[in-house]
């Protein structure tokens, strides 16, 4: 088990200076790599307010020079709206910047929103993922390669810049059960968003991704699962409550995004209810937010439920203050951590990032 610190990089107030929004997220690494995180995570979204990241490798690129022992990763690369031989360079280059402390995570991306504006089909977005998969395996571990499949074509080529060991560790993001198997198949990292906002939800999820860990022929024990959840650790009520509220605006962003229903006011997402989102009181009975006691009470619940060995875990969230992102990044390594290794036992080497 280990955590790691997630940037979604979004604003809610119209005019917020984009140079700010990338500051913030260099502090709350910088904090993360200080209080021993083991990765710091970088979105991907695309033209509106919702994520002002549209290349989390740039990120990474940024963060290689700043940082010296925390891991950076894509949370993720939205591998069907890239050039397959640029991301095949790029993942090289930015593996090397980072003396290969690159983690990569990958998704099929879900917001037809994007999509369209990429003139993408997001039907054939699956399929484009497990193919570049396959090509950036034969970049990684052959000096050249071709390739000639359904979406992608390559002539002989050698990908000239090389990763420091080989294929960097995968992450797959999504509720997929395709690229659930795939992962089976090559041992990678599944990782579940926070929808699965609950000990219970992240146990289903799980159970789906072992089914097709055992539909692949592999053991579901050995599967490596983590868990996207916003965290906000303060023991004052209203500024607990005030973070919930914004992780609500951010989740129903999100929600009209997914569901082609977003409506924008000028650059600015509108927000809406969407059907069956929870209120701010079920909410803060299971979110991650309030007092270290109770924050990792809820964790030690859901580490146990789900068997997560990996945490992405954001502190900041619509409009909510980047010093109570800092506080809440150091009360959760000075207050939280110890409280689960005193629950779970010694948390290192327990499913750690590869």
């Amino acid at each position: 088990m280990d955590f790691g610190q997630f940037n979604l990089m979004g604003y809610r107030e119209r005019g917020t200076p984009t140079h700010r929004i990338y500051d913030d997220a260099v502090a709350q690494v910088k904090a993360a790599e200080r209080a021993g995180f083991a990765v710091s995570w970088f979105a991907e979204h695309h033209f509106s307010n919702y994520c002002v990241c549209p290349s989390p490798l740039m990120m990474v690129a940024r963060l290689a020079g700043e940082t010296s022992r925390i891991k950076l990763g894509s949370g993720v690369v939205i591998v069907p709206l890239y050039n397959p031989a640029r991301l095949l360079a790029e993942i090289g280059m930015v593996d090397a910047l980072t003396h290969g402390r690159l983690v990569l995570g990958v998704g099929s991306g879900y917001q037809p929103y994007e999509f369209e504006r990429f003139d993408e089909d997001l039907a054939d977005s699956t399929p484009k993922l497990l193919e570049f998969m396959q090509m950036l395996e034969q970049s990684v571990t052959q000096e050249t390669f071709s390739h000639a499949g359904a979406h992608f074509r390559m002539p002989h080529t050698h990908i000239a810049p090389r990763t420091v060991h080989g294929m960097p560790p995968v992450w797959v993001a999504g509720d997929n059960p395709a690229l659930h198997r795939m992962a089976a198949q090559k041992g990678y990292v599944v990782m579940v968003t926070p929808r699965h906002f609950t000990a219970e939800l992240l146990a289903k999820a799980r159970a789906r991704v072992e089914d097709a860990c055992r539909a692949e022929g592999q053991d579901p024990a050995r599967l490596r699962f983590g868990a996207l959840r916003h965290m906000c650790i303060t023991d004052d009520r209203a500024e607990a409550a005030a973070f919930l509220e914004q992780v609500r605006y951010q989740i129903r962003l999100s929600q009209s995004l997914r569901h082609r229903e977003q409506a924008l006011d000028g650059g600015m997402l509108v927000e809406k209810p969407w059907p069956g989102e929870m209120s701010l009181e079920v909410m803060a009975e299971h979110m991650l937010v309030g007092s270290a006691e109770a924050v990792a009470g809820r964790m030690v619940a859901e580490i146990r439920a789900a068997s997560l060995c990996h945490y992405l875990l954001q502190f900041q969230a619509g409009s909510s203050p980047l010093d109570l992102a800092l506080r809440s990044i150091d009360r959760f390594a000075a207050e939280v951590r110890p409280r689960l290794e005193r629950a779970l036992g010694p948390l290192e080497g327990i499913g750690v990032v590869a």
